[in-house]
């Protein structure tokens, strides 16, 4: 295992350890586990000290046990697709839907199946928790459903009643999750299904694919070859990104320890534009240089990006505890990155 990951692993584990008896004798089950924020969720629970079972729903489990055979063994895998899979017999304590990345290439080329594999895949999931006698629902639902972030607004909070435009085909990713929480809303209403919702934002850390549509691990990947980072766009796009083990660590307190109907961002409040990102990693890791080349931006948002979480500290007292610059330093050690090729 990566030292960069293990090291990161155990810091987690510490932190959550006074919560981990929440789990004893724990049934759960998953889909989505195999996906960037499912892997590292499950990374942290592998090194727990609970019984805690985990039932992992694959499309592709032999595949999955390729890249993460520790992770196959100690879980059970189960093959199907979130739209259509047969539910396992027997009771579970929780549900944790992660299913459906943030494909910026499946959100262009067939938003419709985007839009179906959330509103139909969560539909699936929240009727298996209702039929399995679930007591808990966490569903981890994206930054996006707040659509265009305002510029007057530095940092969206979770009060902010703004949303994606309905009649844009590229909204199919935001308008999805929206339409999920509504659904987790009325199941918590209709059959006291006990739900939590984590709006996610953007990341970075190790196992993030770099060679995606993530402009962040972009540019690592480029800083890392010692080629030119280059950015598409105008570069004036402001995002933000927290730290892959802040959010394994959020993730797990707001399942275990988060009111019934809590509803928190999950991201960093450190925004920086995408042309300082591509500067500062071509920095941080002795890149040639930033080239610009301002092209039209294709995708939702080319404005602010950037969540306020300070219900999320206020709540459960959580922080990033690892910056922009460390976030980017760790991903690429994570990635053979090594300091000596600096210049």
């Amino acid at each position: 295992m990566n030292p960069i990951l293990e090291e990161d692993l155990a810091r987690v584990g510490a932190a959550l350890a006074p919560l981990w008896p929440r789990l004893s004798g724990a049934r759960l089950f998953m889909t989505g586990g195999t996906g960037f924020i499912g892997r590292w969720m499950l990374e942290v629970l592998a090194r727990a000290d609970t019984d805690a079972t985990v039932t992992l729903l694959s499309r592709n489990p032999a595949a999955f046990a390729a890249r993460a055979p520790h992770l196959a063994r100690r879980f059970e895998m189960v093959a199907g697709d979130v739209l259509d899979f047969l539910p396992p017999s027997g009771r579970f304590t929780h549900v944790i839907h992660a299913a459906t990345d943030a494909s910026a290439d499946l959100n262009a080329r067939d938003p419709r199946r985007m839009f179906d594999t959330i509103v139909t895949g969560t539909r699936r999931a929240l009727d298996m928790a209702v039929a399995c006698e679930t007591r808990r629902f966490f569903f981890l639902s994206s930054g996006a459903v707040y659509g265009p972030q305002p510029w007057e607004i530095s940092h969206v909070g979770e009060d902010w009643r703004g949303g994606p435009d309905q009649c844009d085909p590229r909204s199919a990713y935001g308008e999805g999750k929206r339409a999920a929480e509504m659904l987790c809303a009325i199941y918590g209403r209709q059959f006291g299904l006990d739900v939590v919702n984590a709006r996610i934002f953007a990341l970075l850390g190790p196992l993030l694919p770099l060679d995606i549509h993530f402009a962040a691990g972009n540019f690592i990947r480029d800083a890392m070859t010692g080629r030119t980072i280059r950015v598409q766009g105008s570069g004036q796009a402001v995002r933000s990104y927290l730290y892959a083990a802040d959010l394994a660590q959020w993730l797990w307190t707001l399942l275990l320890a988060g009111e019934a109907g809590a509803v928190f961002n999950i991201g960093s409040e450190e925004a920086v534009s995408i042309a300082d990102l591509a500067r500062r990693t071509a920095g941080l890791l002795g890149g040639p240089g930033v080239e610009i080349l301002g092209r039209p931006d294709p995708g939702w948002n080319p404005g602010r990006y950037v969540p306020s979480t300070a219900a999320i500290r206020a709540a459960l007292g959580l922080f990033p505890r690892i910056g922009l610059d460390e976030a980017i330093r760790r991903t690429a050690l994570a990635n053979g990155w090594t300091p000596r090729e600096i210049p």
